[in-house]
């Protein structure tokens, strides 16, 4: 399935006393990567929003291995479980700059009609751009 690569830098305001990424933080950099995922097939967050799409997190599981220290250069990789329905599932693995695996998530987010607020199938638009 499709995947994406991003890379950032760990900000010192990411971190805790201790200089170690703060475990809630983790969301944030899976939703960059997710961004970053839908912005290689054309499209934000923000288009998807003005053309009537929302896509709430409805799970969201992360298993810690190791943790980013301040001034990491971290990558995360995003991939797609499956060809979305209702719900579209993403895959994710985040290494430091030297290889180690840091964590392991999976997301599960489902599209949402904005006028209606009711749930809807994935827009054509994503699938054909993953067929």
């Amino acid at each position: 399935m499709k995947k994406n690569l991003t890379k950032l830098r760990v900000r010192y305001a990411e971190t805790d006393q201790m200089g170690v990424v703060y475990y809630g933080n983790y969301a944030q950099y899976l939703e960059q990567g997710r961004t970053e995922w839908l912005r290689e097939l054309g499209f934000s967050y923000k288009w998807m929003e003005e053309n009537n799409v929302l896509l709430p997190v409805t799970n969201l599981n992360i298993n810690y291995k190791l943790p980013a220290r301040y001034d990491d250069v971290i990558s995360i990789t995003t991939s797609l479980k499956n060809i979305p329905t209702f719900k579209i599932e993403f895959y994710y693995e985040i290494h430091n700059q030297l290889g180690e695996l840091l964590i392991s998530a999976e997301t599960t987010l489902v599209f949402i009609n904005a006028t209606s607020n009711k749930l809807m199938k994935a827009p054509n638009y994503l699938l054909e751009k993953l067929t």
